[in-house]
């Protein structure tokens, strides 16, 4: 709730404090951060309620004791009174509110364009790194789910204070990358995108593709690859010349998509301006006697300590491995915009390697490396089974968009919606991303999921269209509410006409809104944003379906619940935007 749930927790310290200098003279008062605020199941039991769980042994008395007497004095503070009531209730005490002062409170809130917006993380720097694609192929489905995690993230945190930075580190260099390359030198023949037709970023991977084709006809392809990455790494003019062309098409090609799905960033790296960060740190680790050079030539730290095994930090012949640059990159990204945290949103399947990164670290001294956090992320799998690029199994990010926004927009037409949305094209694409992003973020990110293009696009249940239904739905009350249609012309907003049970419902998670963002920053979690906006649009749904608002014959209640649609309506605009859902007026 609003800042009645901060009066409380005052007038429930005050009771604990009372409480225990009656029971245990001389000991200290629980602290603000010992008191426990839930949200007990069935709302007749209360709004807020206090858990006396964790007070029984200071106080010395069993919980619902403790309970009852504390109901008994706060009834008696004459300052309780306006902000509502409390209760015991076994061992709990629950409180109900004063509804009307915070009906208005949440309404008066809800106008403005920072509603939801907390201060939890004001005056920390957090640094998100996120998408980081390799160059020799467009975006898949695996991509979408990363490139959504890690712009939702950083529009919750950003939301919960933070100052924000996004970061994308583009893998365009490595043996990968010249396997397109060699490709296209054998089988491209000087062709362009254009002259196929084919969006760039596509075009390069069709030759990624072509490689592992390619393999099946010369045993030695994998060899020439390799001497083509020894030519890159030593500077041949042709070779870069090539490496640069078919970057800029696949990174041109990517950042295209990345405009589409609404992803962003603040700055972007390259792999081939980096990979050599780390290795003055690893030579300054082994003289430290931190790490050590094994029989081969290698550097390598035993992290046998912390059940994390031996690692090779640099090759015996001096070059650099993924780790020897993360760890560079890291540093010089600290010295450069000294953050209090570096998220690194990538795959569960790198769980070891970011353990190993953060440990050599802070053996290097670097306490801030405490801060750093693996948002590790589950596969995204289909009904036949994982995708795999090299064999051209994958879902392409493009592909699908196209799909699921044609099918959005057969639904619309099968409804015969065309003229009500507009741009049946616009609002189709629309549908798709947030029938997509919904359905890749409502799942918590640790989790594996399978996704189902057909059951996402659903107008109806736990999907992104139906979240956007009833935005547009809210909106549509509204419009026709300014265009005169109705009886709040004649009345005024009245928070007390707002009391009933149906009516304080949809306040309840309208109010919800902040501690949504504030548990969803703190744990990473953006599927709490989407389990969120799904119980408020269901909310919505069930209470405009018996609750009248232009139509009701009362003008003041009519007033008054077209002011709770605004508010219902704000808080969609403003969570679906957090989990990258586009907000539509109409459908």
């Amino acid at each position: 709730m609003t800042d009645a749930r901060t009066a409380w927790k005052g007038l429930v310290a005050k009771a604990l404090a009372e409480e225990m200098a009656e029971r245990v003279p001389g000991a200290a008062a629980p602290s603000s951060d010992e008191i426990v605020i839930e949200t007990p199941p069935d709302q007749a039991m209360g709004d807020l309620g206090f858990p006396m769980f964790a007070m029984a042994k200071r106080l010395r008395a069993a919980p619902p004791a403790i309970a009852q007497s504390l109901a008994a004095r706060i009834a008696a503070m004459p300052e309780a009174a306006a902000f509502g009531r409390a209760a015991a209730q076994g061992p709990y005490l629950n409180v109900h509110l004063a509804r009307a002062p915070e009906i208005e409170a949440i309404l008066d809130k809800a106008r403005a364009a920072t509603w939801g917006q907390t201060a939890g993380m004001a005056g920390r720097k957090v640094m998100v790194e996120f998408s980081s694609p390799n160059t020799n192929k467009p975006l898949h489905l695996g991509h979408l789910r990363n490139n959504v995690l890690g712009e939702s993230v950083a529009r919750i945190l950003g939301a919960a204070g933070a100052e924000v930075r996004k970061i994308n580190h583009i893998n365009d260099r490595g043996i990968h990358i010249c396997k397109s390359m060699l490709a296209y030198m054998k089988r491209g023949e000087g062709r362009t995108p254009e002259d196929e037709g084919l969006k760039s970023d596509h075009f390069v991977g069709k030759y990624y593709v072509l490689f592992n084709e390619l393999k099946a006809e010369n045993k030695d392809i994998e060899t020439e690859a390799q001497e083509l990455l020894l030519k890159w790494e030593a500077g041949d003019p042709s070779t870069r010349d090539l490496w640069k062309r078919m970057n800029e098409w696949a990174v041109g090609g990517i950042g295209k998509t990345y405009a589409r799905t609404g992803i962003s960033f603040d700055l972007y790296d390259f792999e081939s301006d980096t990979y050599e960060l780390g290795r003055r740190y690893v030579l300054e680790g082994l003289e430290k006697g931190i790490f050590f050079k094994a029989e081969d030539g290698s550097i390598q730290v035993n992290l046998e300590d912390v059940g994390l095994d031996t690692k090779v930090l640099l090759r015996k012949d001096g070059t650099s491995i993924y780790i020897t640059q993360d760890i560079g990159t890291a540093i010089d990204r600290h010295e450069s915009w000294p953050y209090d945290k570096l998220i690194y949103v990538v795959a569960s399947e790198q769980q070891y390697h970011f353990k190993v990164l953060f440990e050599v670290l802070r053996r290097l001294g670097f306490d801030w490396a405490r801060d750093l956090h693996h948002l590790s992320y589950g596969l995204v799998n289909l009904p036949s089974g994982r995708m795999k690029t090299r064999e051209g199994t994958v879902v392409d990010a493009d592909d699908l968009i196209d799909e699921l926004a044609k099918l959005a927009a057969a639904e619309i037409e099968a409804k015969g919606r065309e003229e009500s949305v507009g741009d049946l094209v616009s609002v189709s694409e629309k549908i798709a991303l947030g029938a997509l992003h919904y359905y890749l973020l409502q799942t918590a990110p640790t989790k594996d999921m399978l996704y189902d293009p057909e059951a996402s696009l659903s107008f109806a249940g736990d999907t992104g269209p139906y979240i956007q239904y009833m935005g547009a739905r809210a909106s549509s009350i509204i419009r026709k509410a300014a265009k005169g249609e109705g009886r709040h012309l004649e009345g005024s907003l009245r928070p007390s006409k707002l009391e009933s049970e149906a009516d304080w419902a949809l306040v309840r998670l309208v109010a919800a809104f902040p501690e949504a963002i504030e548990a969803a920053a703190s744990k990473l979690d953006p599927s709490i944003i989407a389990t969120y906006l799904h119980d408020l649009a269901q909310g919505f749904s069930t209470w405009y379906r018996d609750n009248p608002v232009l139509s009701n014959p009362d003008a003041d209640l009519a007033a008054s619940r077209l002011e709770l649609v605004r508010a219902v309506r704000s808080t969609l605009e403003a969570g679906a935007r957090l989990a990258c859902i586009p907000f539509l007026e109409a459908m």
